[in-house]
């Protein structure tokens, strides 16, 4: 179980703009991911290092985005304005979340532009839209690329942290870890445990010093 990535949801000048904009910021080349026909939404990648990435989403004017719930949570965080939607953990087994929170995940795939296939399947995307500080879990299925696999050579930046409003015994409870456990390479740092529960800042480290958006 690791930190596989965030998502950002596109601000008001859209998709494009949002992502050339966080990867200037960064310093790194974005990658356009294509569309999710289940979800109804489509994403830019931002590549990092260690196995790990931005994804920068929109939802899409079509009816799947209505149904499914990620492309409901890309909606509503749209609708606000854009930002931080959310953090993403990585498992090689579904089937001890699945078994936990008593319902099976769901597929997604998505195609490039250039004819790759991504395929994964996910669970925790209503737990998220219920309390924002929560992850949802993804597995990426067999033969199928990550989407860190596209980092430019020599890249440095990662993510050296995450700041999130809520409760670290929530976050500890939703992913099945004892009370003890702590990350040993990404620090989390918990705010507002009362207030608007979410993912409030992400510090990259960067060969240029540490980046806060």
């Amino acid at each position: 179980m690791r930190v596989d990535h965030v998502s950002y949801a596109a601000e008001r000048d859209g998709l494009e703009a949002t992502a050339r904009r966080l990867a200037d910021q960064l310093g790194v080349e974005p990658v356009d991911g294509g569309l999710h026909p289940r979800f109804g939404t489509r994403n830019v990648i931002l590549p990092l290092a260690h196995e790990r990435y931005v994804e920068v989403v929109e939802v899409l004017d079509h009816p799947s985005a209505d149904k499914a719930p990620f492309g409901q949570a890309v909606r509503a965080r749209s609708e606000a304005g854009g930002g931080w939607m959310g953090w993403v953990v990585r498992v090689d087994d579904m089937a001890p979340i699945e078994e936990r929170l008593g319902r099976q995940s769901v597929d997604g795939g998505r195609r490039t532009p250039d004819g790759r296939e991504f395929r994964w399947c996910q669970i925790g995307v209503k737990g998220m839209m219920a309390d924002a500080q929560l992850p949802y879990f993804i597995q990426w299925l067999e033969l199928s690329p990550h989407p860190s696999a596209d980092v430019a050579p020599g890249t440095e930046v990662t993510i050296g942290s995450l700041t999130l409003a809520g409760d670290p015994g929530r976050v500890r409870d939703w992913l099945g870890l004892p009370a003890a456990a702590t990350s040993s390479v990404i620090d989390f740092t918990f705010v507002a445990p009362h207030g608007t529960p979410g993912l409030l800042e992400v510090v990259f480290n960067t060969p240029e010093g540490p980046v806060t958006i």
